[in-house]
Parts: C-alpha cells; structure tokens; sequence
C-alpha cells in the first residue's frame, strides 16, 4: 500500500468573497484545498458599482463609503472564519467586474510567482436566476486562464 504524497509547491488560492452564504460555505473547502501543501488564501472582496450609481457622483461618493463598511464587515468575517484553521491568508478588496477582477487579482499573482500554483475558488448559488442569466461562477468557468473551482 502506498501513501499519497502531497503535492509539491505552493497553492495560491484567490477566493471569491462577498459574505454571501454561498461564499461562506465554500471558504471551508478552499482551506481543505491546502491541506498537506504550502500556500495561503487571497480573500478577494470586489466593489462593484452599478451603470445606474455611475451617473451620479453623489450616489458614487456615498458607494464608497458603503464600501469601506462592507470591507471591515467581510475583512473581520474572513478573520472569523479563517482565524482558527492555520491557513495564512489576506483580504483585498477590488473595484470592478466581479469575475473580471478575480481573474486580474489571479493573472497578477500567477505573473508574479511563475513557478507557484494559482487557482480560484468561488461558492455556487442555485438560484433559478443565476442559471438563466449566469452567475459569477457561470462567467469564470467560461474565461479563467487558471484552474477554477466551484463549491456548490
């Protein structure tokens, strides 16, 4: 019988979060991901405005200010959920198309440390919505340049 040796290298994991409960579920497997192997979380939170507050600068300067709450809440929610599992990780916070942004935050990480594994990790939501006009998800599993995974 022969042991199952773990992988070599380290595993950078850019994972998709917006405290949503899909994202929330699927924090635990991209830990379980770095089980046996060197590598750390990028906790990625991605601001994004609507076309309809774009038009407005009033509406833009009062997002803003929403996105910095919503950046300490996630920031301290991540560190809720991470801080006991040993995992070394660090949130980030983008502005933009969400899975345009997960896939910049992957590519800059990839182009900085060639010789590293990058991979995304996003929840899944079961929506009726999502499956007819597509998901986060639906949009990364089309266009990601790196392995991604999807936890239901």
């Amino acid at each position: 019988m022969s042991t199952p040796t773990a992988p070599a290298g380290f595993l950078h994991i850019v994972f998709g979060y917006d405290g949503s409960p899909p994202a929330i579920r699927a924090l635990a497997p991209a830990v379980l991901l770095l089980q046996g192997r060197t590598g750390g979380i990028d906790v990625v939170y991605v601001a994004h405005l609507s076309s309809v507050v774009m038009f407005s600068p009033g509406a833009i300067a009062q997002m803003e200010s929403d996105f910095k709450e919503i950046e300490r809440e996630l920031r301290a929610a991540a560190e809720e959920q991470l801080g006991g599992t040993g995992a070394a990780w660090e949130f980030r916070r983008r502005q933009g198309i969400i899975a345009d942004e997960l896939v910049a935050a992957a590519k800059e990480i990839r182009d900085a440390h060639a010789e590293q594994s990058v991979v995304i990790v996003v929840g899944s939501s079961s929506h009726a919505t999502h499956r007819i006009v597509g998901s986060v998800a639906v949009d990364l599993a089309r266009h990601s340049p790196v392995p991604l995974v999807i936890v239901p």
